[in-house]
């Protein structure tokens, strides 16, 4: 399939194309909505844009001000508690994502601390960076603090002055220019004033498409895993083990480098990159944030990987920061194995234990290969590298949209959607528009309940696989228009 074909129509080769086209305009859809909807699934990474700045200047006004303009995606996954700092939005018909680095929680810790560290992962892991300053107030101490940490990053910067309401606020924005990142495009989140302006250059600022970390780079390159778990764990003694010396663990001590180490690690033969996951500084004295910490860690890290190692300690009872923990991978898109780590400690009692645990808490990942290992003995780490494979290759999967939709057919004529108030909503057709993870689009002639998506995504698995990975389907349903 040639590189043309891929930005058109996603995964879809030319004669998939047509043909899938042909079958929308058929049963009465639009078919430039039916495109719309190709692209929207099938894209690769999207540019990232970070929004910083410190408390109370805004932010978060401003980011539902943005993502505002198209409907919230609900994500209808049981047991996913969100942590969501991403948003997906568009602006004149680009999409884009957003990092609002003031969606954590602070109150955790020092405040100057966190918003050091949520600015340091945002603008990190950002294609561009959008710095919101209060007019009304002017430069603080904590902006200027903002303001070099940027700097450092040499990232694109659009300067937002904020809570401009009117032309005696917009002489206050003026002095803005004195910060000496350029324009200030003067706003008011609250009421919309300015934000096409500030959109506008955001936009210029932002790459069309950033650089792919992973995949679509050379061929052959290592694949990229991030171990990723909640504190003490063993994640430094999986790396270790798995490395077969001792490695330099990143001490949490101030001034560790905050630059992820990445690991190449020879496994089964072949040569992996494993991503650390210590990849934010911690102040040694912000102990209480430790949780905090990690979550920023894990992101960082799930950002530059391919697959998520999820490392759980099979000896304690399963906690609530582990199932966030393979929440943030899902909703990341990663491929996921799940490891239980030391299983040297564990007796029988556990053993059922730790099953019932899995059963009740584990639902929403039951397609995730498991492994139990010992960090310390070394047992089972061999088993590692199959269910690493496993996963990727479920991750990359894709199915043909004409066996695709053979398989719809039968499945909605052995099992239809149950009928609400007179109707009975059918999938008419549908194809995967995207992999890594696989992403799938339904064209349904009414809304298609949870239970019944779920439902589906279940027979996807036992037809197709897709083990390790997560899937996404999107459904859109026909206008009430019929067919001319």
């Amino acid at each position: 399939m040639s590189n043309d074909t891929a930005a058109h129509h996603g995964e879809l080769g030319d004669a998939e194309y047509a043909e899938f086209m042909a079958l929308a305009a058929e049963e009465g859809f639009d078919t430039d909505e039916v495109d719309a909807d190709l692209d929207a699934a099938s894209h690769g990474p999207l540019p990232v844009l970070a929004v910083v700045g410190r408390p109370n200047v805004g932010k978060s006004t401003l980011v539902n001000r943005i993502i505002g303009r198209r409907e919230a995606v609900v994500e209808d996954r049981p047991g996913v508690t969100r942590d969501r700092v991403t948003y997906e939005a568009t602006w004149n018909g680009r999409r884009f994502k957003l990092v609002d680095t003031g969606g954590w929680e602070v109150d955790v810790l020092g405040i100057d601390a966190a918003v050091a560290a949520q600015a340091e992962y945002g603008i990190e892991s950002a294609d561009a960076v959008l710095f919101v300053v209060d007019a009304t107030i002017g430069a603080t101490d904590t902006d200027e603090a903002l303001i070099k940490l940027i700097r450092r990053a040499g990232k694109p910067t659009v300067l937002c002055a904020n809570k401009v309401d009117g032309p005696s606020t917009e002489a206050e924005a003026a002095y803005l220019w004195s910060l000496g990142l350029g324009e200030p495009y003067p706003v008011s989140a609250l009421h919309g004033r300015g934000s096409g302006d500030l959109l506008d250059a955001v936009m210029d600022a932002l790459p069309e498409a950033p650089p792919q970390l992973f995949g679509n780079g050379p061929v052959g390159g290592p694949r990229r895993v991030a171990l990723i778990g909640r504190p003490n764990v063993g994640k430094s003694s999986l790396l270790n083990k798995v490395a077969g010396e001792e490695r330099v663990v990143v001490n949490e001590l101030a001034g560790t480098t905050r630059d992820p180490v990445d690991e190449m690690i020879e496994l089964g033969g072949k040569t992996w990159k494993f991503v650390d996951t210590a990849g934010i500084r911690r102040r040694v004295h912000l102990t209480a944030g430790a949780d905090f910490y990690a979550s920023l860690r894990t992101a960082s890290a799930l950002e530059k990987a391919e697959v998520a190692v999820v490392l759980i300690d099979a000896s304690e009872t399963l906690a609530e920061q582990d199932t966030r923990i393979i929440s943030m991978a899902v909703e990341a898109g990663r491929a996921v194995v799940i490891a239980y780590n030391k299983w040297d400690r564990l007796d029988e009692e556990r053993r059922y234990y730790l099953e019932r645990e899995i059963e009740k808490d584990l639902v929403q990942v039951q397609w995730a290969p498991r492994v139990n290992v010992s960090a310390k003995t070394g047992r089972h780490m061999e088993k590692l590298v199959p269910a690493i494979e496993t996963a990727l290759e479920g991750w990359e999967t894709r199915i043909p949209t004409a066996r695709l939709n053979a398989f719809l057919g039968e499945l909605v004529a052995a099992h239809p959607h149950p009928i609400r108030g007179g109707k009975q909503p059918r999938i008419l057709f549908g194809t995967q528009a995207g992999t890594r993870p696989p992403r799938f689009v339904l064209f349904a002639s009414g809304f298609l309940e949870a239970g019944y998506r779920r439902f589906v995504e279940r027979r996807l698995r036992e037809e197709f696989g897709f083990e390790g990975t997560p899937i996404s389907i999107s459904v859109r349903v026909r206008e009430k228009r019929r067919k001319k």
